[in-house]
């Protein structure tokens, strides 16, 4: 299969005040080689895609950044570490910084929220894989942290997610969220299809983790993954399914 005979990767790009050494993108599905419930652009090795069509996705990501640099891919486990530099093996963290040309940063997504992250400057770079669990377990927190700048020097997009209106959880979620910030209780409506159940925004949760942090300038936070059938959805698709890329780089 060549590369020549697929299409490039539609897009989506951060519409945020970014300074210019600053890109970055999220992939959709709509065009690409991979086939039946993965179609059409998967970059997901895990997923049940064949591997052929993963590599190729892979390559047309490499000449959507335009140079040589690697990827640094994870192994996202829903939890809080940050990787703070390039390894050759994949790393087990769900956010990564980039603070010079050396790699482009990238997580997987089909549902969970995709947090990216840069200075005012335009000097550091980094992207979040932002699920209940990586929110309530503190990767937003890890990511600023990580970035080595004062938070109100920051600023965030909130990339393409599943929507409250689309988001049924159950108690102990909520639980986690209000026993360490009070206010997340706005974040959950009671759910109309289960009692005692709610509808989470993560959208809002992610706002008030990164407020309480001092990161005023946040943009983005408007898709619903499981509405829009551009993006891949975990929950509207019963879990097969593939997965979006976010990415970003400093040019």
């Amino acid at each position: 299969m060549s590369d020549a005979l697929d299409l490039h990767p539609t897009l989506v790009r951060p519409d945020w005040p970014a300074p210019d050494s600053v890109a970055a993108c999220v992939t959709t599905r709509e065009t690409g080689p991979s086939q039946e419930a993965f179609a059409a652009f998967n970059p997901a090795l895990h997923v049940g895609d064949k591997p052929e069509h993963v590599a190729l996705c892979r390559r047309q990501l490499g000449k959507v950044i335009g140079d040589d640099r690697p990827l640094l891919w994870l192994n996202q486990v829903h939890g809080g570490r940050v990787q703070q530099h390039f390894a050759d093996d994949v790393p087990q963290a769900d956010a990564s910084v980039a603070r010079d040309r050396g790699h482009a940063c990238v997580v997987l997504t089909a549902d969970c929220l995709p947090v990216f992250f840069c200075d005012r400057d335009g000097q550091r770079v980094a992207v979040a894989h932002a699920g209940w669990r990586g929110l309530a377990g503190g990767v937003l927190e890890a990511t600023v942290a990580a970035l080595g700048v004062p938070a109100e020097s920051q600023m965030a997009w909130l990339g393409p997610a599943i929507s409250n209106a689309q988001f049924e959880v159950g108690p102990e979620v909520r639980q986690a969220f209000v026993a360490v910030q009070p206010e997340a209780l706005e974040a959950f409506d009671p759910s109309p299809y289960r009692l005692g159940h709610y509808m989470a925004d993560l959208y809002k949760l992610a706002r008030l983790r990164l407020e309480r942090l001092g990161v005023s300038h946040i943009s983005g936070g408007h898709f619903c993954t499981a509405c829009e059938p551009r993006f891949y959805s975990h929950r509207r698709d019963n879990g097969v399914t593939g997965r979006m890329a976010s990415m970003i780089w400093l040019k």
